[in-house]
C-alpha cells in the first residue's frame, strides 16, 4: 500500500540472526563515525552515529556516543532529551557529567546542580566534574563543594583559601589536617572510606554540593565468577571509579590465602547489561592454580565474595534430605481459625523496591475467614545502604516485621535459610524484595497449596517470572516496565476472577514467589549454600530434590505478584544464570529438557487466556465502551497497519472499543487461528495481554469473547495469513463488514503486480500470471490457492458479501473495475492531500512539537541530495537505487541518495559511496528525521503500482517535491496536486541521475 513506517518483522526463527546483524551494522557505522572523529570531521559523524543509534536503539554505549556528538554540535536540548531517560537505565559517572554540562549551557542551573550533586555523591571523582560543580557554585551562591575518588582521596572546591570540608560521619569525624595531599584534596582515614555516609559542611555549618558523600558506594566492587574447564573465569571492576583497579584475594573454606593477592587484568571483558563506558576487568585463574576439592572464596578487596563465589571445586555433592516424609504422607488443612505462614522476604539493597515491597505485604494480610495468620520475617543480608538498614530497624521496633541480620553478605539462599530457621517448620513463603503483592495474594496460594496431598510448591504469575510470565509470556523484564501497585491490584483481581483455586502442574516453582508447605519443606530440608553461592538456581534444586520425594509444584493462576526482576543481582545476573543453570544440569540431567517440554505443551495457557478475558472485560467497563469493531489485518507492520492505527484512534473517539485481529500460527509457522490485540493508545500503561483463539477448535469461545464486548462491525483491512477463516468468523459471528483493499492480493499472488522483469507487469492475461506464479512463486496462503481464477472468485465473493468496499484512489478502483465491473466501490483517501496548499502552506500546516527537534541538520555536500523514505525493498525500488548509485560512482555524478529508513540490503548500498541510509524510525520522528536531511528533492521509486503512498504526503509535509514513476496511485496524487513530475518507469538510471542534477538545479526551494 504505502512505503511503510516500519518494517515487516522477520519471520519467527530469524529474529536473532536480525538482531545480531544490526547490532553488527551498528557498531560498524559508530566506527566509521570515531574515524571521521578522529580526522576532525564531527559534523560528517554525526548522522553515522545517528545511523548507529537508529539500529541499535538498546545500545547504551551507542547512545552516549551520539550524546557526546550532539554536544559538540551545540545541540545541548538534544543532549539532555537523549541522556534523561539513559540515565534512568544505567547510573554512570560520564553521561552524569556530559548531562551537567548539556544543563549549564543551556543555563538551567538548578538542574545542573541536580546532576553534579549525583556524581559527586556517589561516583568516584575527576576534574571535569570539579570543573562544573565550581561553575554551578558560583552561578547559585551555593558555599563549596565536595568529593571522593575511589582510592579515598576527598577533594573539594569552591571553600575560601586554605579552608577545608568538616565531615561528620556519625561517631566518627575525621581529622583533615592529617592526610592532606594539597590545599584542596585530603586522603580519608580508613574508617571514613567505608562509612556508609558521610556529611560535609563549611565552617558554618551550611551542607556542601555533594554532601552527604556515599563512600561505601563509591568504592564498592562489582563482578562476577564461574568455574569453567579452563578454572574460574569472571569480570569485576569499580562502576563509581572504573580507573581504580580491583584487588582480588583467594581463599579456601577455612579462610586461608591461597595465592597473594593480585589485581584483575585489563582485559576487555564481554558482560552484557553494564552501562556505557564500562570497563569490567578479567579474572581469570588456572586451573592448575586451585585445589582438587573444597570450595574457594573469590573476595574483593573489602574481603566480601564476589557474586559467584564461593565455587565448589572437585565432585558435587549429594544434597542431604532433612527427613524420610513422602508427599501426602502428612496432609494438614488450613484450620479456620489459626495456621500462621511466615513470609520470608531478603533483603540487600534498592530501597525503594524494598520499602514498597514491605508496605504492600503489610497492606494484603489475609482475610479473617481464611484462618490464616501472616508473619513477615525481614533477612537484611548486610545491606550498605545506612537509611535501609534504619527503616528496617523502625519497622521491626512497631512489630510491624521481624528482623534478622547478617554481619557480613552471605547471599540469597543462606538469607533464606536464616528465616527458615526463624519460621521453625511452618509454612513459608519465599519472597523477593523486589516484588509488590496484592490482597488476596497469599489467601489463594494458600487454598491451592493444601487443595492436593503432594502438592510441595506454589507459585503465583507475575510480569516477569520465566514460564509463569503473565499478560506478556514473550517479555523478558526489560521490555515493558514492571506494574505499578495499582496496576498489581488490577491484574491480582483479574487473575482470582478467572482462576481461583486452581492449579496447574508445573516442573518447578519460581524463587521470586515460593509457597513452600511445612512437611515438603521438613521432607526436603532448606536451600542449599554449598553451591548457589549468592543466587539464582537454588529454588530449582530444592524443587527437584522434592519432586524425587514425590512432591508436586503448581502455578496458582489465581494469584499475580508483580515483579521487577533482576534487581537482586543488578549486573551480575547473567553470569550467576549460566553458573548456575550449568550446575543445575549436572545435578539432574534433563533439567532443560524438562522445562522445555513444558513450553512446548504450555498447560498454562487457558489459564492465561481467562485472566486475559476478564481483564479485557473489566478494562472495557472502566473505559465506558459497551460496543466494540474488529479491525482485522494481517500479521505484519507498515502501510496497513498505519491505517489500523488511525482507524483504531476514530473509533475510540466515537465511543467503540477497537479490537485488532491478526492471524495467529503455530511453532510449524501454519496459521491456527486468531490473536486479539490492544491498540496503543487503548493500553493506558498497562500492556494489554493478547488473547489468542485456535479455529476452528475454540471457535465458541471467540465468538461469545467478540459478542460480550459488543462487536457490532467488522473492517476487513487484509485476509493475508487468514485464509478461509476470517471469511467463516464473519460468517459466523453473522455481523456485517466493510471490505478495505490496501493492495492487490486479491489479484495477483505475488500482491504487487511485479514480474519476473522487476517491474510492473502490466496485468497480463491468465495465462501470463500463471506463468508469473509458476515463475515467482506464491505470497499468499498456499491453503487458498486454487490458481488466479479460483483467487479472483473469492475476492470478487468477499467483496460482494461486504456492506460496502473502500479502496483509496481512484487509480485502485479503475484497476478493479477491469475485473469486478459490477462491483460498487468508494474512494476514501486516507489522507487530505488539499491540492489547494502549495509546499510552503503545506509545511507551515505540519510544525513540529519542540519535543521533536530532536535531529541536527546533516553536513551539506556539493553533492544534489535525493530523499528516499521508508523500507525499500525490490518493489520498492531497490535495484533501481542501487543501480543508480552505481552509475553516479563510475561516472563521478554529484548525486547522493538519502534514505529515511532502511533498505533490503544496506550494506550492498552503502558501498557504492553515494548512498546514506539513517536506519527504522518510529511514526512520531519521521516529519523531523526528514527535514533534517536537507535534501534537495523527494523521490518515491516503486516499480510497482502503489494503491496510495504515505511517504509521499510525508516528502510534501517536509516542503520537498516529489518525483515518481508514471504508475499506480503516486503518479494520480502528482499530476492532481502538481508537487512534483513523472518519469516513464523505462528511463535508464543514469538518465536518472541526470535528470536530478538538472531538476534539482531549477526547482525552486520551498
Amino acid at each position: 500500500m504505502s512505503h511503510d513506517d516500519v518494517a515487516a518483522p522477520p519471520s519467527p526463527g530469524d529474529e536473532a540472526s536480525g538482531d545480531e546483524t544490526a547490532r553488527g551494522d551498528a557498531h560498524a557505522a559508530l566506527r566509521h563515525a570515531q574515524s571521521l572523529i578522529a580526522r576532525g570531521e564531527d559534523a560528517a559523524a554525526r548522522p553515522w552515529l545517528d545511523r548507529a543509534w537508529r539500529l541499535a536503539p538498546q545500545d547504551a554505549g551507542i547512545g552516549f556516543a551520539l550524546a557526546v556528538g550532539r554536544m559538540g554540535m551545540g545541540d545541548h536540548a538534544g543532549v539532555v532529551r537523549l541522556l534523561h531517560p539513559m540515565l534512568r537505565q544505567h547510573d554512570f559517572r560520564e553521561g552524569w557529567t556530559l548531562l551537567a554540562l548539556a544543563h549549564i549551557a543551556l543555563a538551567q542551573w538548578e538542574e545542573a546542580r541536580t546532576a553534579v550533586s549525583h556524581v559527586l555523591s556517589r561516583h568516584g571523582f575527576d576534574t571535569a566534574i570539579g570543573e562544573c560543580a565550581t561553575r554551578t557554585c558560583s552561578a547559585l551562591g551555593l558555599p563549596g563543594w565536595v568529593g571522593m575518588a575511589g582510592d579515598g582521596t576527598l577533594h573539594w572546591g569552591g571553600l575560601p583559601d586554605g579552608a577545608a570540608p568538616v565531615l561528620h560521619g556519625g561517631k566518627h569525624t575525621p581529622d583533615l589536617r592529617r592526610g592532606r595531599r594539597s590545599p584542596t584534596s585530603c586522603l580519608l582515614p580508613p574508617r571514613a572510606r567505608r562509612a556508609a555516609t558521610m556529611e560535609a559542611t563549611d565552617r558554618q555549618g551550611r551542607a556542601l554540593l555533594g554532601s552527604p558523600l556515599h563512600p561505601a558506594v563509591i568504592r564498592r566492587t562489582v563482578g562476577a565468577v564461574r568455574l569453567d574447564r579452563g578454572g574460574i573465569s569472571g569480570w569485576v571492576w569499580h562502576p563509581a571509579d572504573p580507573a581504580h583497579a580491583p584487588r582480588i584475594t583467594l581463599r579456601d573454606g577455612e579462610g586461608r590465602v591461597l595465592m597473594p593477592p593480585f589485581d584483575a587484568t585489563r582485559d576487555a571483558v564481554p558482560c552484557p547489561g553494564l552501562p556505557p563506558l564500562a570497563r569490567p576487568r578479567a579474572v581469570r585463574i588456572a586451573r592448575a592454580a586451585l585445589p582438587a576439592s573444597g570450595s574457594v572464596h573469590v573476595q574483593t578487596s573489602d574481603g566480601r565474595d564476589m557474586a559467584g563465589s564461593p565455587i565448589l571445586l572437585g565432585p558435587l555433592p549429594a544434597p542431604q534430605r532433612a527427613g524420610t516424609t513422602k508427599a501426602g504422607a502428612r496432609c494438614r488443612h488450613i484450620p479456620r481459625h489459626g495456621g500462621r505462614v511466615h513470609v520470608i522476604i531478603p533483603v540487600h539493597g534498592s530501597r525503594d523496591l524494598t520499602l514498597a515491597c514491605l508496605d504492600s505485604v503489610l497492606h494484603a494480610p489475609p482475610q479473617p475467614a481464611s484462618g490464616i495468620v501472616m508473619s513477615v520475617i525481614v533477612v537484611d543480608d548486610a545491606t550498605p545502604d545506612a537509611l535501609l538498614r534504619a527503616d528496617l530497624d523502625r519497622m521491626a521496633a512497631t512489630g510491624a516485621i521481624t528482623l534478622l541480620r547478617h554481619a557480613a553478605n552471605r547471599g540469597y539462599p543462606h538469607a533464606i535459610n536464616t528465616g527458615l530457621a526463624q519460621a521453625g517448620g511452618t509454612d513459608v513463603v519465599l519472597l523477593n524484595s523486589d516484588t509488590l503483592v496484592a490482597p488476596g495474594w497469599l489467601d489463594e496460594l494458600a487454598i491451592v497449596a493444601y487443595g492436593r496431598a503432594e502438592t510441595g510448591t506454589v507459585t503465583p504469575f507475575s510480569n516477569d517470572a520465566s514460564i509463569l510470565t503473565w499478560p506478556d509470556p514473550q517479555a523478558d523484564g526489560h521490555t515493558a516496565p514492571p506494574p505499578d501497585a495499582r496496576q498489581v491490584r488490577m491484574l491480582m483481581e483479574a487473575a482470582r476472577t478467572a482462576n481461583a483455586g486452581r492449579a496447574v502442574d508445573i516442573p518447578t516453582g519460581h524463587g521470586f514467589c515460593m509457597f513452600i508447605r511445612h512437611d515438603c519443606l521438613n521432607a526436603t530440608g532448606p536451600l542449599r549454600t554449598d553451591l548457589f553461592a549468592h543466587g539464582y538456581g537454588e529454588e530449582n534444586d530444592f524443587c527437584m530434590r522434592a519432586t524425587r520425594l514425590g512432591w508436586r509444584h503448581v502455578a496458582a493462576p489465581g494469584a499475580f505478584v508483580g515483579h521487577v526482576g533482576g534487581a537482586s543481582f543488578g549486573v551480575a545476573r547473567q553470569t550467576l544464570m549460566q553458573r548456575n543453570l550449568w550446575l543445575i544440569n549436572r545435578l539432574y540431567p534433563g533439567y532443560d529438557a524438562l522445562i522445555r517440554d513444558h513450553v512446548a505443551r504450555d498447560p498454562l495457557a487457558p489459564a492465561r487466556r481467562r485472566m486475559g478475558v476478564v481483564l479485557w472485560r473489566r478494562m472495557s467497563r472502566a473505559q465506558g465502551f459497551s460496543r466494540a469493531v474488529v479491525l482485522a489485518t494481517h500479521a505484519m507492520s507498515g502501510g496497513v497497519d498505519r491505517v489500523i492505527t488511525d482507524r483504531a484512534r476514530m473509533w475510540r473517539a466515537r465511543g467503540l472499543r477497537p479490537l485488532i485481529l491478526r492471524p495467529v500460527a503455530d511453532a510449524t509457522r501454519d496459521t491456527v487461528g486468531f490473536r486479539i490485540e490492544e491498540d496503543s493508545d487503548g493500553t493506558q500503561g498497562l500492556k494489554m495481554p493478547v488473547l489468542e483463539f485456535r479455529w476452528p477448535a475454540e471457535r465458541d469461545a471467540l465468538l461469545a469473547f467478540l459478542r460480550t464486548e459488543g462487536v457490532r462491525t467488522v473492517e476487513w483491512h487484509h485476509a493475508l495469513g487468514h485464509g478461509a477463516r476470517l471469511r467463516e468468523l464473519c460468517a459466523a459471528l453473522g455481523v456485517p463488514y466493510e471490505m478495505y483493499v490496501h493492495d492487490y492480493a486479491g489479484l495477483c499472488p505475488r500482491i504487487v503486480m511485479v514480474g519476473p522483469s522487476g517491474r510492473y507487469c502490466g496485468e497480463p492475461d491468465i495465462a501470463g500470471c500463471t506463468r508469473c506464479i509458476a515463475t515467482l512463486g506464491n505470497l499468499l496462503d498456499p491453503e487458498e490457492d486454487g490458481g488466479i481464477i479460483a483467487l479472483r472468485e473469492r475476492f470478487g465473493g468477499d467483496m460482494a458479501r461486504a456492506r460496502r468496499v473502500i479502496v483509496p484512489s481512484h487509480d485502485v478502483a479503475r484497476r478493479l473495475a477491469r475485473y469486478f465491473p459490477a462491483q460498487p466501490l468508494q474512494v476514501r483517501p486516507p489522507e487530505d492531500d488539499r491540492p489547494t496548499l502549495s509546499l510552503p502552506m503545506l509545511v507551515a500546516a505540519t510544525p513540529l512539537p519542540p519535543d521533536m527537534q530532536v535531529v541536527a541538520p546533516r553536513l551539506r555536500t556539493q553533492r544534489v541530495r535525493v530523499l528516499v523514505v521508508g523500507a525499500i525493498g525490490m518493489e520498492k525500488g531497490y535495484d533501481i537505487l542501487r543501480d543508480a548509485a552505481r552509475d553516479a560512482r563510475a561516472h563521478g555524478l554529484p548525486v547522493e541518495y538519502v534514505i529515511a529508513g532502511y533498505s533490503a540490503n544496506d550494506a550492498e548500498l552503502l558501498a557504492t559511496g553515494h548512498v546514506f541510509i539513517t536506519g527504522r524510525y518510529d511514526r512520531a520522528e519521521a516529519l523531523a528525521l526528514v527535514r533534517a536531511q536537507q535534501a534537495d528533492v523527494g523521490f518515491v521509486p516503486s516499480v510497482c503500482p502503489e494503491t496510495w503512498c504515505f511517504t509521499l504526503g510525508l516528502l510534501w509535509r517536509a516542503g520537498l517535491a516529489a518525483v515518481a514513476f508514471d504508475i499506480g496511485a503516486v503518479a494520480e496524487r502528482l499530476r492532481a496536486t502538481g508537487r512534483g513530475v513523472t518519469l516513464p518507469l523505462s528511463m535508464g538510471v543514469h538518465q536518472l541521475n541526470m535528470f536530478f542534477m538538472s531538476y534539482a538545479t531549477h526547482t525552486p526551494p520551498p
